[in-house]
């Protein structure tokens, strides 16, 4: 199919297509309960694997029957996702506002790929490789005591600035491979991230450093940022009230940036200066040289498998039929909880304490994605678009919002994410694993099922209350349940299967889009706001 044919599509609102219409008229009808739908012994088919990344979707949970899934999937045919897929792997002009291309898949690509295995061409291709072999082989050289301070002494401690895409991604995957993040010499590497430009944060994270041991990583896409800058300038200060000035200074610093000119003048040295290019969104570019605190923390080595899980879940995704597709099952779940069920918001519960950042990290991906009212063409959508993303660790949900979930008046949908093996150095590990994916199960049938007011009189019976009390205390112990759910499984929390895992949700927030018509790749309420941070700056008095 051509760009035309494909921009066609997205110029189309969604209740065009065959399939919304079937789909409104099969919520307004109603689907019945999970409860119902979970007697089905055949419900466990609905499941998913994508061969060779190591995770698999249980959607059963999902207030999905037959022939909703059938009109979701002929919604995504109308739609035309599967040419927009094509069209971004090619490299075609996505970002329709910007005049850019989407190509953080490429980012993962295999060096040396032609063809089919690199339909973004080879040009890009040797761009990227070039680069991805200049921060893995200076993350080797920090790691290894080959590269080193001023005084000659070899690095300690890495202080990464940066915001939003800059930080959230580096951040969340330190914390979730955090098991690998052993020294890489006897005196340790550690790596700091700072965002917020309140003083507080970067003093906070300075504090016991020593600045001839410390180098400060400054990342930010125009090297312009207001928030990145200011924290840079302040470390630089803390550097040079400790003796660290001028040339010295230069070998603490380190620059990744899309207009290196900046950072050039700046006085970032060409060495310590890694790029990536306008076609890399921020919310997608861990995967690049911005990748590199993470490189630093994990080894190069690491962070190349970490690419190669991001991979094969680009491989999944353009080849696997829309039917057994997890990024296309998810988006369409999504939206059918979105705009049928009325669901506005999505929870993202993970159940491995080292993924604590991630629904953070989800958030920002999705939201300035797909948080847009207005479609490619210029229209004002007709349908709702991207949900509101929030959540956490599931274990600490459960004692704080989960009870919400269960008897409050919202229908949360929830995407549960679990891990089914267990490698943390502790004599009891296994009995920890079993309770935290004991929980995990236990909430998403007691979400889907609840319990009924006869049910609960059964069990107050039980408990020993008179029948009495029991149909008094009926109502306040029982719950409606029919709450949707999927659960993620990764086989394990490694580099490879963390990179499947984001690209996942990556693509499951391109279908998306896709489907709804709007530019993911844009995200014009920020600059907004730095345009204004900037004109009050520039006007005192109007603050």
């Amino acid at each position: 199919m051509t760009a035309q044919t494909t921009t066609a599509h997205a110029m189309q609102t969604p209740v065009c297509w065959p399939a919304w219409g079937a789909l409104r008229s099969r919520a307004e009808a109603g689907v019945p309960h999970l409860r119902t739908l979970l007697t089905d012994p055949n419900r466990h088919t609905l499941s998913a694997v994508a061969e060779g990344t190591g995770i698999r979707l249980d959607f059963s949970r999902q207030a999905i029957d037959d022939r909703v899934l059938t009109q979701l999937l002929a919604l995504a045919t109308q739609a035309g996702v599967e040419a927009q897929r094509d069209a971004m792997f090619r490299g075609d002009t996505l970002n329709t506002t910007e005049q850019r291309a989407v190509l953080h898949v490429a980012l993962r690509g295999t060096p040396g790929a032609t063809g089919a295995d690199a339909p973004w061409g080879t040009a890009i291709q040797q761009q990227v490789h070039t680069e991805l072999d200049r921060v893995c082989a200076f993350a080797s050289a920090v790691r290894n005591g080959q590269v080193r301070g001023s005084t000659g002494q070899a690095f300690t401690d890495v202080v990464n600035i940066g915001i939003g895409g800059s930080d959230l991604g580096p951040r969340m995957a330190i914390d979730a491979l955090a098991h690998l993040c052993t020294p890489a010499r006897a005196e340790g590497l550690r790596v700091h991230c700072v965002s917020n430009p309140d003083a507080w944060a970067l003093h906070s994270a300075l504090a016991g450093l020593n600045p001839l041991t410390t180098l400060v990583v400054v990342a930010s896409k125009t090297f312009t940022t207001q928030e990145t800058m200011t924290n840079a300038a302040s470390a630089r200060r803390w550097l040079a009230d400790s003796g660290v000035t001028d040339a010295a200074q230069s070998q603490h610093l380190v620059a990744i940036t899309a207009a290196p000119q900046r950072s050039a003048a700046a006085g970032y040295p060409a060495a310590h200066t890694f790029t990536f290019w306008d076609w890399v969104g921020g919310r997608y570019s861990v995967w690049s040289a911005l990748g590199l605190p993470l490189a630093l923390a994990i080894g190069p080595d690491a962070f190349r498998d970490f690419l190669a899980g991001g991979q094969a879940m680009d491989r999944h995704f353009a080849t696997a039929p829309l039917a057994m597709n997890l990024p296309v099952l998810m988006a369409l779940a999504g939206v059918w909880n979105r705009n049928f069920l009325n669901c506005p918001t999505q929870l993202v519960s993970t159940y491995p304490s080292r993924l604590v950042r991630f629904a953070p990290f989800v958030q920002q991906m999705d939201m300035e994605s797909n948080g847009k009212r207005v479609q490619k063409n210029g229209q004002v959508c007709a349908t709702g678009t991207g949900p509101i993303i929030w959540g956490g660790l599931g274990i600490d949900g459960q004692h704080a919002y989960f009870q919400l979930l269960h008897q409050g008046t919202h229908r949360v949908p929830v995407e549960f994410i679990g891990v089914l093996s267990e490698d943390t150095p502790l004599p009891l590990a296994a009995e920890h694993h079993r309770v935290v994916n004991l929980n995990l199960r236990a909430q998403a049938q007691a979400l889907a099922v609840g319990r009924t007011e006869a049910d609960t009189v059964k069990a107050l019976l039980a408990e020993g209350l008179t029948a009495e009390d029991a149909q008094a205390m009926a109502a306040q112990r029982s719950f409606e349940g029919n709450v949707p759910s999927s659960i993620v499984w990764l086989d394990t929390l490694s580099p490879r299967t963390l990179g499947a895992l984001i690209a996942l949700y990556e693509h499951k927030v391109f279908t998306q889009a896709a489907i709804w018509g709007i530019n993911a790749y844009d995200q014009w309420g920020v600059e907004l706001g730095k345009t204004m941070a900037k004109a009050l700056e520039s006007r005192p008095s109007a603050a």
